[in-house]
């Protein structure tokens, strides 16, 4: 089983916006683990309430707006 981070869309739902470049190209991001996708969500949130803290940004997002889901 692998698992994916989604974040909350009004267009769309629970989707997974995160991605990951490969060779040029852009692709979902998944992760082994739930821990792993855990430890990446919790660094993304980190580096936005950093950067909120620092006035980079005007707003960040909340953890209730992501979710780790188990893909098959």
């Amino acid at each position: 089983m692998r698992y994916e981070i989604q974040h909350y869309t009004l267009c769309d739902g629970w989707i997974n916006t995160w991605t990951i470049e490969q060779d040029g190209d852009y692709e979902p991001e998944y992760f082994d683990t739930r821990e792993d996708a855990e430890i990446a969500l919790q660094d993304f949130l980190n580096d936005e309430h950093e950067a909120f803290q620092q006035g980079w940004i005007e707003s960040k997002y909340g953890a209730d707006e992501f979710r780790i889901v188990e893909i098959a």
